[in-house]
């Protein structure tokens, strides 16, 4: 769960705050439903979904006016997906409520006690069926012919999945002296070893490779073509009834031998018990088999054996109250670590994994998993050939638990984390205040080269057309295109080196000489298009238009930046720029107050740190700021060598400079220096401007035919786009409004101007067309 609103007890919060928590939890909820009924591809365990809907379903108690009809407590599975035809339920596909622990499982029994008016000795028979872990599924004969099979969907209404069922050897096609209308439901489901072979064969073929047995059954008997799941080894195990008329049994268990006596496959290990103990006792069983049985299992599911009393129990919401599903704990092996690598991800993050010998856990042979962060590796103390205790969570990657420090061994030492990126060997930092690191080289890393050239050749930075996603993948996948540079290269290349890019896929020779005509109309852009097409972090399109206020071209930034590198802050000016309540004004005087008061590097004080801040006096310093210096540097001493040590540190010239410029900040700096220092960031940035012309067209002088004024454009445009035009008007001065009112100062008009040239007119701005304001643009 995410911290904030989850993190507060429910008999804590207020109404606001739950209505915007469930409202929070039904989105998420609504997600994972989607994700894994609709994708068959969960994104998170069972334990953590069941955990979202257990907090949603206690908020509803405590706040009866949340409960809604399209609530997630109200509701089973997810809708229909697009592509199936809706099959309604005639009896509803229900889902189960859970019992986590044996609490649980006894307060379920008294439940039932309680609503049936039973006597302590009354004995309450419960049938327990393994949980198998596979898809639900619903089949209907009529007159002992299987007619029709659904998923089961939302509860009410599956998809008709019929002929895909069919291809099924456990599913029988006819029944004999079955009754009139008879719906079997149950679970389809693949084996261990079954899952095993048709991974290899999807990666053999490269297709996709499922991550787990219960996905490769869905997603295999929800093909839109039945040769595909004919071909696949599905198995069918019944467990219960939908429809039935007449009805055949006074039990659970009688309905299940009926189904047996059908050819139907019932599990094996279902077992009748007569009381609690029983139960736990089986459930305690099967929880240390689970591992070596040939299909897995997440947990038994309990039914009341009598159906007259299943009927008189009823459901609740989307649940019965004649049965539960009681979960197993999250499956965990032992495993070494034979080393940790890092992984960098498409925006340049360093995730550090685990590498295993090899092990078996929830039904897959593992070999690697998530360590999260630098953070969480010092934290657990995870070594190279630490023996560590492993978790695997539905559709994620496992995770490490803990270390098992008795097994390490005497020589073991530290992980330390790369300071360069594995993927291309720039210098790698992390931000104040975040968990992760990155890799700077953002031109040239090859993990992020695809994300950083989307962005290069957007709207708002080269905006080349005609080179949207895949054109571009394509590109960098036949290693056409590895950088910047390689674009404005790319027609010099063909004839130097015979590169048939018409050939490939997704190009026509048309398409790639109006490509190379588009690369060479945008090979001259601006000042400030140019720096966010770098793809900086921080850097947005309005912070590079400030910082081309300020610079008359690129040589002069670049210059700028290199000087403000060597005039960066130290540490101890850094961490105390970070304290809470300080801000800017009162770090100046904060300062100022120790550099006028040299004598201060000799005292010393006794007496507590807050009070003897109050003593001082600084202008500026509030009692929130003391408390939190205070809090920070606990002691005098500490705190008194941290003023001297930040004084020193402080900042250049050049660095407060461009830090000061409207939009940009110490962080957008860093993070620009941090790009330029990387030797190969800069190799790149040249070889770019050695294939381009930059100019700048920003300007921060108060001339211009728009100044000051609030433009508003309506219609079409037909002499030039809508962002070129905004683009234009901003750098003459004028500022782009979305609507009109009594402060707009200029209408222009394109084709099929509608409402908003009605309202100028009304409030009597004045209007102009296009060709008006590009004469004005123009100077005429």
């Amino acid at each position: 769960m995410s911290g904030g609103l989850r993190e507060i007890p429910i008999n804590a919060l207020t109404p606001l705050e739950a209505s915007a928590e469930w409202k929070s939890l039904a989105k998420e909820i609504a997600e994972h439903d989607k994700a894994y009924y609709k994708k068959d591809a969960p994104k998170i365990s069972d334990a953590e979904y069941d955990a979202l809907r257990q907090r949603l379903e206690a908020i509803e108690v405590a706040f009866l006016d949340l409960v809604r009809s399209d609530s997630p407590s109200q509701k089973v599975g997810a809708t229909v997906a697009a592509g199936f035809t809706k099959v309604p339920h005639a009896v509803p596909m229900l889902s189960l409520g859970n019992a986590f622990n044996d609490e649980d499982v006894a307060e379920f029994l008294a439940r039932v006690r309680r609503f049936l008016g039973l006597e302590e000795d009354e004995v309450v028979e419960i049938v327990c069926e393994p949980k198998i872990d596979g898809l639900s599924v619903s089949l209907r004969y009529e007159d002992g012919k299987f007619v029709q099979g659904a998923t089961r969907g939302d509860g009410t209404t599956g998809e008709d999945i019929t002929k895909n069922l069919k291809t099924l050897a456990d599913i029988p096609a006819t029944l004999m002296g079955a009754p009139e209308v008879l719906e079997v439901r149950g679970e389809v489901y693949m084996t261990r070893a079954d899952f095993e072979k048709l991974n290899k064969a999807q990666e053999k073929a490269e297709a996709k490779v499922f991550a787990n047995p219960r996905n490769a059954a869905a997603g295999s008997l929800r093909q839109k073509d039945s040769s595909v799941t004919e071909s696949r080894p599905l198995h069918f195990f019944a467990y219960t009834w939908g429809e039935v008329i007449p009805l055949l049994a006074d039990t659970h268990n009688d309905y299940l031998e009926k189904l047996k006596g059908w050819d139907f496959k019932v599990s094996s290990l279902t077992r009748l018990c007569s009381n609690i103990d029983e139960m736990l006792k089986f459930y305690n069983e099967l929880e240390i088999k689970r591992s070596k049985l040939p299909f897995e299992i997440d947990g038994l599911v309990y039914k009341v054996n009598r159906i007259d009393w299943q009927e008189r129990l009823g459901q609740v919401s989307r649940a019965p109250r004649w049965a539960v599903a009681h979960k197993f704990p999250a499956e965990k092996v032992h495993a070494k670590i034979l080393k940790i690598d890092t992984q960098v991800g498409r925006t340049g993050t360093l995730t550090p994994v685990a590498e295993l010998e090899p092990v078996p856990l929830s039904g897959v042979w593992v070999s690697r998993a998530t360590l999260h962060n630098e953070d969480y590796i010092k934290e657990k103390d995870i070594r190279r050939n630490d023996t560590v205790i492993i978790q695997r969570a539905g559709d994620v990657i496992p995770q490490v638990l803990e270390v098992v420090k008795t097994q390490r061994p005497a020589d073991s030492k530290p992980y330390e984390f790369p300071k360069v990126c594995t993927e291309c060997g720039s210098l790698v930092v992390r931000e104040e205040g975040e968990a992760v690191r990155r890799c700077t080289g953002g031109l040239i890393c090859p993990a992020q080269a695809l994300e950083r050239l989307k962005h290069f050749v957007s709207r708002n930075a080269f905006n080349i057309e005609g080179l949207g996603g895949k054109r571009l993948e394509m590109l960098v996948e036949k290693k056409l295109v590895r950088s910047p540079a390689d674009l404005f290269r790319l027609r010099e290349r063909q004839k130097e080196e015979q590169i048939q890019i018409g050939r490939l896929k997704r190009w026509a020779e048309k398409s790639v000489k109006g490509l190379f005509e588009e690369i060479e109309r945008r090979s001259t852009i601006s000042l400030d298009r140019f720096i966010y097409a770098l793809g900086i972090r921080h850097v947005g399109d309005v912070t590079a238009k400030n910082i081309a206020k300020k610079y008359a071209d690129i040589s002069a930034f670049i210059k700028s930046v290199n000087e403000a590198s060597k005039e960066r802050p130290g540490p101890a000016f850094t961490e105390l720029s970070t304290i809470k309540g300080i801000g800017p004004i009162g770090l100046k005087k904060l300062l100022g107050f120790f550099e006028k008061n040299e004598e201060l590097k000799k005292l010393d004080l006794e007496s507590g740190l807050e009070e003897q801040l109050q003593k001082l006096k600084i202008s500026r310093l509030t009692k929130p700021a003391r408390n939190e210096l205070a809090k920070h540097y606990m002691q005098w001493t500490a705190f008194r060598n941290a003023m001297f040590h930040a004084i020193e540190q402080q900042p250049g010239e050049t660095f407060n400079e461009i830090s000061n410029l409207e939009g940009v900040g110490v962080v957008a700096l860093e993070a620009i220096i941090d790009f330029f220092d990387e030797d190969k960031n800069a190799e790149a940035v040249q070889r770019l401007l050695d294939q381009i012309d930059v100019y700048n067209d920003v300007t921060d002088t108060q001339s211009g035919p728009f100044i000051g004024m609030t433009i508003v454009f309506t219609g079409g445009l037909e002499g030039v786009t809508r962002n070129e035009a905004k683009v234009v008007t901003e750098r003459l001065g004028g500022r782009i409004a979305n609507s009109v009112s009594k402060n707009t100062n200029l209408v222009v008009a394109g084709v099929s101007a509608g409402s908003k040239l009605e309202e100028a007119r009304k409030l009597g701005v004045k209007i102009i067309n296009e060709a008006e304001w590009l004469k004005l643009v123009e100077g005429k």
